[in-house]
């Protein structure tokens, strides 16, 4: 593409982004570039994601407020995901979007030479609303680089180099944060890390009491330990009551810092100002960021104490950055702060919280697909009985106008994180859509499981032999995952249907265009399918220039019944079973 060409393309988005409005024309040009731009220069990968977990992939954003948003045709979205967390004082809100404006209006970035005071002031006021003597801040542009000067910051003041982090914990994804994330998939891409980082079992203190004291005696010297308040990515995962304690006494026996990851959990997420608090427990670090930034600007920090923090004192330049803490980010922080003391929305999340998540349990109850709803304030947890469960729940939610989704660590667990200013009303909508969304797919999971069969498997018999894994025909290990207790098992192949593979589509309509049927159509910048009214012709299949319509059969690793996982068992645990109801 010619610089003109690059010219005239860049002229037309600065047009549209300028416009409040669009016409129809204007709407589907957006959608397919937006669909066009994932596709060939950004990530075909995310369009396959959205499928997983929406009726419409290719919703595109357009506009936000208050407690949720509106996509480019104007259907209006109740944010229950919160941006994973960053939006508690709501959408664009007026008083965060009037001091990024005032500041823009008058300086953006800082030179980083002079003494820019919204950097000092910020610093000041994260002195005040933080726990004991936190009072020295560093600011960043987003949470991996938070806990990445958390942890320089430690290695710093206490001159060791080993951390210790627990299982299910996530603090980012740049090299130092992933080395403390716990998450097989993230990490392996990118062996080796960090060296010198230890997973421990979270909420087990006697167990990193352990690790710390072994650790110490050979000579491999820890200068933290990591910790979220409550395991956000994790799935919502809470300590016991005295974990936090117990951990700051080993931490203090050790001489080894706390750091605190309050990435998702702080700004009155929890129903406190920091989840820290729920446990009277003050760290030696604090790492914030998220909903810091008041859903306006990506801001982060890092917070910790002037003892702490005076090896970085005669150096200054040890540690920096170019963007973060500029005058734009920190008129919106400063902001945030105000708005979430003026509001009380601390106190809001408290009361919202013991409102919805009671009657969230109510609902599991009565649910069998769900296993439990937990949390704290308005950071609440459904885990489901497996991961397809939770897809399902969250394409259902989603039709209903309400955005969720699965944690980035627990996959069957689904988030509900809304503004802390979402409405009783709101709430009420979503336990009502909840409930109505989990009827319809039980009533699904138990028509095609009935009169199928099923493997079923009872962990507490399994004694760890892998035979069933070697005896398998298909080799497909998730078969036997002991966290399953039940697997339905077929020797058919899944309804012959059509897929779309919108990541190589050039959307030409040819498959449109021929259809008798019409089962295929185009509408809002995007292909949709009607299997209800498919005739199997497959005419579409043979028009397509591109091979991105294709038959739909069973892959590898299906379990195709030949039943030697049962007969290789040798406790038993493995029985096939008739599903009658």
């Amino acid at each position: 593409m010619s610089l003109s060409e690059s010219f005239d393309f860049s002229k037309k988005v600065l047009d549209f982004i300028s416009k409040r409005e669009l016409n129809d024309e204007e709407k589907e040009w957006v959608a397919k570039e937006t669909l066009e731009g994932f596709r060939d220069n950004y990530n075909p990968g995310f369009l396959e994601y959205r499928k997983s977990v929406s009726t419409d992939y290719a919703a595109v954003e357009w506009e936000d407020s208050g407690t949720g948003f509106v996509d480019i045709y104007g259907n209006r979205f109740l944010d229950c995901l919160g941006g994973y967390g960053i939006y508690n004082v709501g959408h664009r809100h007026p008083k965060v979007l009037k001091a990024v404006k005032d500041q823009l209006n008058r300086q953006a970035l800082h030179s980083q030479e002079l003494l820019d005071p919204l950097r000092a002031m910020l610093a000041k006021l994260v002195a005040m609303i933080t726990p004991g003597e936190l009072n020295f801040s560093f600011f960043t542009n987003s949470g991996t680089e938070s806990v990445e000067g958390a942890l320089k910051l430690a290695k710093l003041h206490t001159g060791c180099p080993g951390i210790i982090s627990t299982v299910g914990a996530f603090h980012g994804k740049s090299q130092g944060s992933l080395s403390a994330t716990a998450k097989e998939v993230f990490r392996a891409p990118y062996l080796p890390l960090i060296p010198g980082v230890q997973h421990v079992p979270y909420g087990d203190a006697e167990t990193m009491r352990k690790v710390i004291h072994s650790s110490f005696a050979v000579g491999s010297k820890i200068a933290a330990v990591i910790l979220e308040p409550i395991q956000g990515e994790g799935g919502v995962i809470i300590p016991p009551d005295n974990y936090f304690k117990e951990v700051r006494e080993i931490c203090d026996e050790f001489e080894v810092l706390l750091i605190a990851d309050e990435v998702q959990t702080g700004m009155g997420r929890t129903g406190k100002m920091f989840g820290m608090e729920h446990y009277n427990v003050v760290p030696d670090i604090m790492c914030l960021a998220k909903a810091f930034g008041g859903g306006v600007m990506p801001i982060g920090a890092f917070v910790s104490t002037r003892k702490i923090f005076e090896k970085m004192t005669p150096n200054p330049f040890l540690h920096t950055t170019t963007f973060g803490g500029n005058p734009v980010a920190c008129a919106a922080a400063i902001a945030a702060i105000n708005v979430i003391i003026e509001e009380n929305l601390v106190q809001q999340s408290k009361e919202k919280g013991d409102y919805f998540l009671p009657k969230i349990k109510q609902i599991a109850e009565k649910q069998p697909l769900m296993k439990e709803a937990r949390g704290r304030g308005l950071l609440i947890g459904l885990e489901f009985v497996d991961d397809e469960t939770g897809f399902e729940v969250a394409k259902g939610l989603f039709d209903n106008g309400i955005l969720v989704a699965g944690t980035l660590i627990n996959a069957k667990t689904i988030r509900i994180e809304p503004t802390l200013t979402i409405s009783y009303d709101e709430m009420d909508y979503v336990l009502e859509t909840l409930d109505k969304v989990l009827n319809k797919v039980s009533k699904s999971s138990a028509a095609a499981a009935r009169g199928s069969k099923i493997l079923r498997f009872e962990a507490d018999k399994c004694i760890g032999c892998k035979l069933c894994h070697l005896a398998c025909s298909a080799q497909n290990e998730q078969t036997f995952n002991p966290s399953l207790s039940r697997l339905k098992v077929t020797s058919e192949y899944t309804r012959a249907g059509l897929e779309i593979k919108g990541q190589t589509c050039d959307l030409c309509l040819e498959c449109v265009n021929t259809c008798p049927t019409n089962a295929i159509i185009f509408k809002n910048g995007r292909l949709a399918f009607d299997e209800s009214i498919c005739t199997d012709c497959k005419i579409c299949v043979d028009i397509c220039p591109h091979n991105v319509i294709v038959k739909k059969e069973r892959g590898v690793g299906v379990c195709v019944q030949c039943m030697s996982c049962v007969s290789w068992c040798p406790t038993r645990a493995l029985t096939y079973e008739e599903v009658t109801s």
